[in-house]
């Protein structure tokens, strides 16, 4: 069986992946993802491409979605977008109007649904408390309950991965998973890699059925 899984967002997706071929899943989470998917579902021919772009905000997304999305034509796509949404707004606390990015990321979703047979796992943004961008949380807390909300509507699958990370750092040391606090280490991106994998187990289950 084959399965053609796009892996969708900005840094934290892209991870250096070469830009030039796009089933090199560069050193983040995605690339922890693919190895450990093989191994649980042997049975099944993955294609994985990843089109993490970095910098990326909703509206590039939007920009982005006949030819990164729709093209594409996958059988499970994800997505994690939304602290540059935050990060690109915060010199000057400058924030995107919260129903201004619901509805740069709604259009997304929609298009997924309308236009492919995609099942829809959304990958929620994540902040590791950094002093210099703890202030952050007060533009990207309310985004996150947006990406919640759609999240009922539109996704097979949700993976919370914010409120995870800060179950995981209860005895470890927070910067050991993104001394920026938004770009994963390696210890990070497979911690994430390994959050994926047990999220997305109901879609490949289903479709694997």
């Amino acid at each position: 069986m084959k399965i053609k899984l796009l892996f969708q967002g900005d840094s934290i997706t892209d991870a250096g992946r070469d830009r030039n071929n796009p089933h090199d899943l560069g050193q983040g989470y995605p690339k922890y993802a693919a190895a450990i998917l093989k191994e649980n579902y042997p049975e099944v021919d993955f294609e994985f491409i990843d089109l993490g772009i970095s910098g990326d905000q909703t509206k590039d997304l939007v920009a982005r979605l006949q030819s990164d999305f729709i093209d594409v034509q996958p059988d499970i796509v994800s997505i994690m977008i939304g602290v540059n949404d935050t990060w690109h707004h915060a010199a000057d606390r400058s924030w995107i109007p919260n129903e201004v990015f619901e509805e740069r990321y709604r259009t997304v979703l929609k298009a997924i649904k309308e236009k492919t047979n995609a099942k829809i796992m959304i990958i929620e943004p994540f902040l590791i408390p950094v002093e210099d961008k703890l202030f952050f949380r007060e533009d990207l807390a309310p985004k996150i309950e947006i990406i919640r909300k759609l999240a009922r509507e539109y996704a097979d699958a949700y993976l919370p991965t914010d409120g995870l990370l800060q179950s995981a750092f209860i005895g470890d040391d927070p910067l050991s998973y993104a001394a920026d606090g938004v770009h994963p280490t390696a210890k990070g991106a497979a911690y994430i890699g390994e959050l994926y994998d047990l999220y997305i187990s109901d879609i490949l289950e289903e479709l694997v059925d």
